[in-house]
């Protein structure tokens, strides 16, 4: 049986976050071990380039990408080398209307040596609430993290982010972690957001201490109207979605000193407005948190599928017209061999 490249990645994410263990793991799908860890080994080496077949003989030649396409490719890679090649895929689609699958990006990069194999694990454990969320401020997520400025001390990032499209709501930089910082920034979220009575959200957080105090959850239901819940202690990942993003905003924003709480506040704002305007998310289907926020996530969609069908149309015909200049050639090549054959 064939399986194809998500299929690969979704069997190996399977055993990989199974409980039960590998082996047993395996025997349950009816998967060969050998089979398994020779995936494994290939993504490990190859990335997405490794899950596919190697039978290339098959492909068809129609929809082979122009050189020029490959060289824009390139030149892009080189002017955003913070995009990963997924995300340069789609910022080809979208700003260049330009349709270059994420594994041919991949190749594209890694034969002109921009690219380099995973260098980590690339299966996480699972981030996601058990009850998934279908609409924008159905539920918030809220937590705290913290920063130290130099000559200042610490200071901690209040953020507000909506569960379904991961936008950013509202963050504010607190000196204290308390709860009425809390209140404080699920106000001016709320503000931010324009939400009537009736469209409180609820609020999920983890059990620190600012979050479980009583007078925070007295505050939330008779002056807010907002229903608290607490994610189960020692596990994280119920809040995994605000996790992540502290991680990707503190291996940018850390990378620098600051000497004022201004100059920090700077640098998250910029990472904010990058994170929910630019920065294209797998699990939101290659949209930014603001493309689905906003609610124009489908319109990009149909636009990309479009863009797709013109590019792979423009190929095919582009192919169809070198046939038929080939064929042409060889024939006036034909005829003139003839032309001399006759005339001695």
């Amino acid at each position: 049986m064939r399986f194809t490249v998500s299929e690969k990645q979704e069997l190996i994410k399977m055993v990989v976050e199974s409980e039960l263990g590998v082996n047993r793991t395996l025997r349950e799908l009816g998967l060969n071990k050998s089979t398994f860890y020779k995936w494994y080994k290939s993504y490990s080496d190859h990335g997405v380039e490794g899950l596919e077949s190697s039978k290339r003989g098959s492909r068809r030649q129609w929809n082979s990408i122009p050189q020029e396409q490959k060289n824009l490719v390139v030149e892009l890679a080189l002017e955003r080398p913070e995009l990963s090649s997924r995300e340069l895929a789609y910022h080809l689609t979208d700003n260049q209307q330009i349709f270059i699958s994420e594994s041919s990006v991949y190749r594209i990069l890694k034969s002109r040596g921009l690219i380099s194999p995973p260098a980590h694990v690339f299966i996480s454990a699972g981030d996601e609430f058990t009850d998934k969320t279908k609409f924008v401020h159905q539920m918030w997520q809220t937590d705290f993290t913290y920063f130290k400025i130099i000559g200042w001390g610490w200071y901690y990032l209040s953020t507000v982010l909506d569960d379904f499209s991961r936008y950013i709501v509202h963050w504010e930089l607190c000196a204290n972690m308390k709860s009425d910082d809390v209140k404080r920034t699920i106000d001016r979220a709320l503000k931010k957001a324009k939400l009537v009575t009736k469209q409180r959200p609820k609020l999920l957080s983890d059990n620190g201490s600012c979050y479980i105090a009583k007078d925070l959850k007295d505050y939330l239901k008779e002056n807010v109207g907002m229903d608290q819940i607490h994610g189960r202690p020692g596990h994280p990942q119920t809040q995994g979605k605000i996790e992540r993003y502290h991680k990707s905003m503190k291996n940018v924003v850390k990378l620098d000193y600051y000497y004022a709480p201004e100059e920090l506040e700077k640098a998250l704002e910029k990472f904010v407005h990058y994170y929910n305007n630019e920065r294209y998310h797998e699990s939101l289907n290659n949209l930014t948190p603001a493309d689905v926020y906003f609610g124009r996530g489908e319109a990009i969609l149909q636009e990309r599928e479009r863009i797709k069908k013109k590019t792979l149309l423009e190929r095919r015909k582009a192919y169809q017209r070198s046939i038929l200049c080939q064929s042409f050639d060889n024939q006036i090549k034909i005829n003139s061999f003839e032309s001399t054959r006759n005339s001695n």
